[in-house]
């Protein structure tokens, strides 16, 4: 009953729009509170508080952050997608398909969906505009692609996962390359299939010569260099997931300097925009753990795994409902808060079922990337619309449709060919 209440009192509040750290960070005193009196309920804010800031491990989330923070204002977007146009832009549909895969490249170093689809919708949107795009295949293409930054590596949510699961970061970053490379197809393969059925909603673009190309293509090496320096470094044991986010953020720094970027200015903001970002992460990860202690002592988990074994319920049944909860909570809530809200609760039944954890990191990871386009809270939608004030919000949702049956397959294929996830890190054991 008091776990009961707990749930639906921390409903009410995410709906009155409190702030997730306040809503989880109260509910999960006043829950404690009520398990084990108001002493150890405070007791627990201060020690986790104290671990969360202060605990070498956690120093990957501001570094990461500040590695997307001076990637973000280094130019390489841009670079990115000219490149990308360079090849494919001359075919029917191809600019939206050079914003897919330079969403992927950006979101790759950058790890932030929100920055990947904000920069991108400046620099793609103007171009497929000038083609005579419709504005649904543009602006959802530019919101799709954004989501594959909270997927491919380095990414927030990876780290946020490890940290609560205490599994191996540097091999989640591995597990999470396929699936993104997947991501990017199937995103792809949502382009052509719109441009087949409607053939004015992505017109071919301009033709470019092979040197062109090459010298397009010279301006995307700081992106190839930065992503296997982090990655290379973590999968050839050079330094562990904290110290290649430490020599991201240097390699950020000396990238924006080498392309004449960097200003006293530009430091003030990329360090402003982090410490915001860190601050904010950090207080809804403490809010996050105190509300994981009162599931764990209400023994939520443990009974789900005594209820599902009591009925007999085949576990990829039960992978299944746990997917069908993230569809609906992706409709009402942000993508990190509900990771932070739900892993702590699915991970044990999980664990339970036999399944591997880096495999189920990624499965949640590529669900929760659906929330990030579907209505009515979908993130990169309202980004863009902030952005792109010209076009109409339900033309944005209308746009994403196609991408959303592509990511559903690419979740069924997660699910059902473990190898996607698992097999570069046992490759990396």
């Amino acid at each position: 009953m008091i776990l009961a209440v707990c749930f639906f009192s921390l409903l009410v509040l995410l709906l009155a729009r409190v702030p997730i750290a306040v809503a989880t960070g109260l509910v999960g005193v006043c829950g404690l509170a009520a398990y084990q009196g108001w002493g150890a309920a405070f007791a627990q804010v201060g020690i986790i508080a104290t671990e969360t800031v202060l605990t070498y491990e956690f120093a990957v989330i501001p570094l990461f952050i500040l590695m997307g923070a001076f990637i973000a204002r280094s130019g390489i977007a841009e670079e990115l997608f000219n490149a990308c146009y360079a090849f494919v832009g001359h075919w029917r549909g191809g600019l939206a398909l050079s914003t897919i895969v330079a969403c992927g490249g950006f979101g790759a170093v950058s790890g932030s969906s929100l920055a990947t689809a904000a920069t991108m919708s400046r620099i793609a949107y103007p171009q497929m505009k000038r083609f005579g795009y419709k504005d649904q295949l543009a602006s959802g293409s530019i919101a799709a692609g954004g989501t594959l930054g909270i997927l491919i590596p380095p990414s927030i949510a990876l780290v946020f996962f490890g940290i609560i699961t205490e599994s191996d970061i540097g091999a989640l970053f591995m597990a999470g390359i396929i699936p993104g490379i997947l991501g990017i197809v199937l995103y792809g393969a949502a382009v052509l299939f719109v441009v087949m059925r409607d053939p004015v909603a992505g017109p071919a673009g301009e033709r470019q010569s092979w040197g062109q190309k090459a010298q397009a293509l010279r301006g995307v090496w700081a992106v190839v260099l930065l992503f296997g320096l982090v990655m290379g470094g973590i999968y050839g044991g050079l330094f562990s997931p904290t110290e290649s986010a430490g020599v991201g953020a240097a390699g950020a720094l000396l990238i924006a300097l080498s392309r004449g970027k960097f200003s006293l200015r530009m430091l003030r903001s990329a360090l402003s925009d982090g410490i915001a970002t860190t601050v904010t992460l950090m207080m809804i990860l403490i809010g996050s753990f105190l509300f994981a202690n009162l599931v764990n002592i209400s023994r939520l988990p443990q009974n789900l795994v005594a209820f599902f074994e009591a009925a007999h319920v085949a576990p990829i049944m039960v992978i299944f409902l746990i997917i069908a909860v993230y569809l609906v909570l992706g409709c009402v809530l942000e993508s990190i808060s509900m990771m932070l809200l739900t892993v702590p609760v699915f991970y044990p039944l999980v664990v339970s079922l036999g399944y591997d954890l880096i495999w189920f990191g990624v499965l949640v990871v590529v669900v929760v990337e659906i929330s990030l386009i579907t209505p009515p809270v979908g993130l990169n939608v309202f980004v863009l619309n902030a952005v792109l004030r010209q076009v109409k919000l339900a033309d944005i949702f209308r746009g994403v449709v196609p991408f959303i049956f592509a990511d559903i397959a690419r979740v069924l294929m997660v699910v059902f060919v473990p190898w996607l996830s698992l097999a570069l890190p046992n490759m990396l054991k």
